[in-house]
């Protein structure tokens, strides 16, 4: 029986874009498949801030930030937690990235055109030891272009090499299963679903008009993870993060069901650190959704007071940006699934920003006097407009009405005026001189010896109950899901693995689907940024070794 291709990449999102361009360069003949329409092309890619981990980078020394590849891999290290007898690959995936983030990556990129905005972000500030979870540095590196801007030069690579005869892209192509021949998994087979012309993240339709049977070499698994899924979500969720929410909002579009996981399971694949996962604690309530509850996240700076539901501070360091997953577990044990920031105008203008290449218009569109309008004073538009029309913010000029504002969000009546007054005056007492025991203006006043957080990032330390910094708002906080981070095991080819420890022949995984590399590069938690270097390294690999594989 003759092949339809080499290789067979089921995935259109940015890993599968990467190992897709790598085949193509090799000449290898592609058939690149996606459930849905073209319009969605780079998957979840598309919709990010387009942040990548960078290690020692021009724009970190400009700026006066001294880093390097042993203090990265210590963060790694402190972050990821290994501890299992299956993050053999995991960690040997995450040393490898940490080399090529400390190496070749920036070059490789710059080499296709992508550039980075000046001001390096920080973080996972962690708050612990040396040892311990966090970012001891700024290494977020904003892509100028944001998420598209990271999918552009590998989708014009795999079109390029779609004119030359040597990608045959196939959307609408939905995967139900992997077969073999002779001991090979060389077949795979699926549904053709009806054309739909929903716009990019809108639920496609699933109506089934023929199916597909398709033969290669080699087949690349790069479909996602979970995260669209919430019925997986609660079925993975960790004991130790407490039990998983009854209310959550998405981070990704439906489309990321993880679906392909179990098919790949079927067919032999093993799969690991499933109960591994990465959701934000800082969700809001997209007030025009693209997708079934669309939420985004805010990157907050570290001056918001964060409050659990009813109104008592999060303990050190649960502070704005320092450990997602600590607060998580945190949040979990209250029995409840919301939480709240309170701050001032002062601080939202300064520190507000939202996750999402739609709501970044000026670094998405590369409109340079549109970003520099951010120094300006005044929230950044989709901040003003979350601020004017999002259900979960409450804006007033004094705290008893803040209040009443906050229990009429949640129609409980959680937060007590005299005992939220008592904490944010004892905590205004503190900006009074530069000595202080609360960690949290520390931290903030700390943060600000770092150029570009004094500059565009972190407001002024202020009273919050002050008249001039104000009106006061309360922002409601929602758990946001976002990442899988185990997956396929895989060696450092990215041959998935089987249960016995043997590549399963025929078959590759890239990106989340992979967990990044080896089934779990981060461990238990993310560094932040590390999640489209993962797929651009993983997708990379994967494709260089199918080609020379076949």
């Amino acid at each position: 029986m003759a092949y339809d291709a080499n290789v067979i990449v089921i995935g259109a999102g940015l890993a599968g874009l990467a190992a897709t361009a790598e085949l193509a360069d090799a000449g290898r003949k592609v058939i690149l498949l996606d459930q849905e329409p073209e319009a969605s092309v780079g998957g979840q890619a598309h919709w990010s801030f387009g942040g990548l981990f960078l290690v020692n980078s021009p724009e970190q020394r400009r700026l006066r930030v001294r880093d390097s590849h042993e203090l990265a891999w210590q963060d790694w290290l402190g972050t990821a937690g290994f501890d299992r007898r299956e993050d053999h690959w995991p960690r040997r995936w995450a040393e490898a990235y940490v080399d090529f983030a400390a190496g070749e990556k920036r070059s490789w990129l710059h080499g296709m055109g992508v550039r980075f905005f000046p001001a390096v972000g920080w973080a996972e500030r962690g708050g612990y030891d040396a040892s311990g979870h966090g970012n001891s540095v700024p290494r977020f590196h904003v892509t100028w272009g944001t998420g598209p801007g990271v999918v552009a030069p590998f989708e014009r690579r795999v079109r390029r090499a779609a004119e030359q005869g040597l990608v045959d892209l196939r959307f609408r192509h939905r995967v139900s299963g992997l077969a073999r021949t002779g001991g090979e998994v060389d077949t795979v087979l699926g549904e053709v679903l009806a054309e739909d012309t929903a716009r990019r993240g809108v639920a496609s339709n699933r109506e089934v008009i023929s199916a597909f049977e398709l033969r290669a070499q080699a087949v690349i698994i790069t479909s996602g993870g979970i995260g669209g899924n919430p019925d997986l979500v609660r079925a993975a969720w960790p004991e130790r993060l407490g039990s998983p929410p009854a209310h959550m909002l998405s981070g990704v579009p439906a489309h990321v069901d993880g679906m392909m996981l179990g098919i790949a399971e079927r067919a032999g694949a093993r799969l690991i650190n499933r109960d591994r996962m990465w959701h934000y604690t800082e969700g809001i309530t997209n007030w025009d959704p693209i997708w079934a509850h669309h939420g985004i996240r805010i990157l907050p700076g570290p001056s918001s007071l964060w409050l659990d539901a009813r109104g008592q501070r999060l303990p050190v360091p649960l502070f704005p940006g320092f450990d997602t997953l600590g607060t998580l577990e945190h949040l979990r044990r209250t029995g409840h699934d919301h939480s709240w920031f309170v701050l001032t105008r002062k601080i939202v203008e300064k520190e507000f920003a939202l996750s999402g290449s739609e709501q970044n218009p000026d670094l998405t569109g590369k409109s340079v006097r549109q970003v520099l309008g951010r120094a300006r004073s005044g929230a950044p538009a989709p901040v003003r407009a979350f601020l004017e029309r999002g259900p979960d913010f409450v804006v007033e000029h004094e705290l008893g009405a803040l209040v009443r504002g906050m229990n009429a969000v949640t129609g409980e009546r959680l937060i007590d005026e005299s005992e939220l007054r008592r904490q944010i005056e004892a905590r205004d007492r503190e900006i009074g001189n530069r000595f202080t025991k609360d960690l949290q203006i520390t931290a903030m006043r700390g943060a600000r010896s770092y150029l570009g957080d004094r500059l565009i990032r972190i407001a002024t330390p202020h009273r919050l109950l002050d008249p001039k910094a104000g009106p006061l708002i309360a922002v409601r906080l929602h758990i946001l899901t976002r990442k899988t981070l185990g997956g396929l095991e895989t060696d450092l080819s990215g041959r998935v693995l089987t249960d016995g420890g043997e590549p399963l022949p025929g078959v590759y995984a890239a990106g989340e689907a992979a967990g990044f590399g080896g089934g779990g590069m981060h461990g238990y938690r993310s560094l932040e940024g590390t999640f489209l270097g993962g797929c651009l390294f993983s997708g990379r690999t994967a494709g260089r070794a199918a080609a020379k594989a076949i």
